[in-house]
């Protein structure tokens, strides 16, 4: 290949060559590689994340690498390149680089915490023995060369760490006769299970996936379902990150998230609307009580949210005495669930210590 021959050393620690990709192309078309590369990546990218940035970002990985190793999760789902790529290399377990190119494979995912999630939950579902780490792109990142061989850089320095993998069940009461059979869509980490499964049950719609990141219920992930539903009809409108975070404010100021208890009956309360269990450190289940007030919940898994906010924070000694709370770890088997009134509760997290109402710190089953 003319361009893998054009490619700087830099570059050729990341480039796959393309029988290893696809099993259509062989490789005495190709031009043999004597080595194989350092840190061998697949990149996927949302092409509508970022404020249209993502387009973009495509085209420069697909000049700097193979184009055949960037792809648009708009085109193709990730479940499916990724099944196809292993199988291919199931094919190839006698050529020696394809063996050495699957031992060192990273993944690169650029675009939004769903999308994250949606390459992690993949990679989880195919129960790979030696599944491949996966690097997630600033926000906001530049397009440009020199941007993107920057992120290169740290992805090859990078400290692999494990994180904690949360499974979530959801069960909707079918809609009564008569009424409004209202088609939601959910996120691609939270499929509706077939008929036919044994956690199915009569009268309900059931969702079974996973979370890595966060996970909310109530009027914020109201005002962000809003917003993502208004992306996916006008992705024209939504060019920046500026006029996203702009559509946003006014969504959350219509909808009513920052005078809550004025628009919304106190019938929206998390404690009406849901009944929810934890399961401590012991491994019993108990009622999680939840003040009256709450009209949203977050269950974190990163110490991370809505930019880079902390909403759990760090307790003081007293509250991990007394409360047996401690800082967030992603990798502590932990997970934390914080509470908040309205938007301007929420807005607490940008002074210093601020933080939600701690509601609980829970254990793994």
């Amino acid at each position: 290949m003319e361009k893998y021959k054009n490619l700087s050393d830099f570059l050729k620690k990341f480039f796959i060559p393309s029988y290893v990709l696809s099993p259509e192309d062989e490789p005495e078309a190709q031009i043999s590689c004597t080595t194989a590369p350092e840190n061998p990546i697949l990149v996927f990218i949302n092409s509508k994340s970022g404020g249209q940035l993502g387009a973009e970002l495509i085209l420069t990985y697909r000049t700097l690498l193979n184009d055949k190793q960037v792809f648009d999760l708009e085109v193709e789902t990730p479940d499916k390149v990724l099944q196809r790529i292993y199988l291919n290399l199931e094919r190839l377990k006698d050529d020696s680089l394809a063996s050495k190119i699957q031992d060192k494979l990273k993944i690169i995912v650029a675009g939004g915490d769903g999308t994250a999630g949606w390459l992690l939950g993949v990679v989880s579902d195919l129960n790979l023995s030696n599944p491949p780490p996966i690097a997630t792109g600033k926000k906001n990142p530049g397009t440009d060369r020199s941007s993107v061989e920057s992120f290169l850089g740290k992805v090859i320095n990078a400290k692999e760490m494990k994180i904690d993998n949360w499974k979530i069940l959801m069960r909707m009461k079918h809609p009564k006769e008569g009424s409004c059979d209202i088609t939601l869509k959910l996120p691609h980490s939270l499929p509706r299970i077939f008929p036919s499964d044994q956690e199915n049950m009569e009268g309900y719609h059931t969702y079974r996936g996973g979370f890595w990141n966060y996970f909310s219920l109530g009027m914020d992930a109201q005002v962000s379902y809003a917003f993502h539903s208004q992306r996916k009809l006008h992705p024209e409108r939504f060019k920046n990150q500026l006029v996203n975070q702009s559509t946003y404010l006014k969504l959350s100021c219509t909808q009513g998230w920052f005078f809550a208890s004025l628009f919304h009956p106190s019938s929206q309360n998390i404690a009406k609307l849901a009944k929810i269990q934890i399961c401590d450190r012991n491994g019993q289940w108990n009622d999680l009580h939840i003040p009256q007030s709450i009209r949203s919940i977050v269950c974190l898994n990163l110490p991370s949210f809505s930019g880079g906010l902390n909403p759990w924070g760090t307790p003081n000694p007293k509250k991990q005495r007394d409360r047996s709370l401690t800082a967030p770890f992603v990798d502590d088997g932990l997970i934390e669930i914080v509470g908040f009134r309205n938007a301007w509760h929420g807005l607490i997290l940008l002074s210093p210590n601020g933080h939600g109402t701690r509601l609980a710190q829970v254990n793994v089953k």
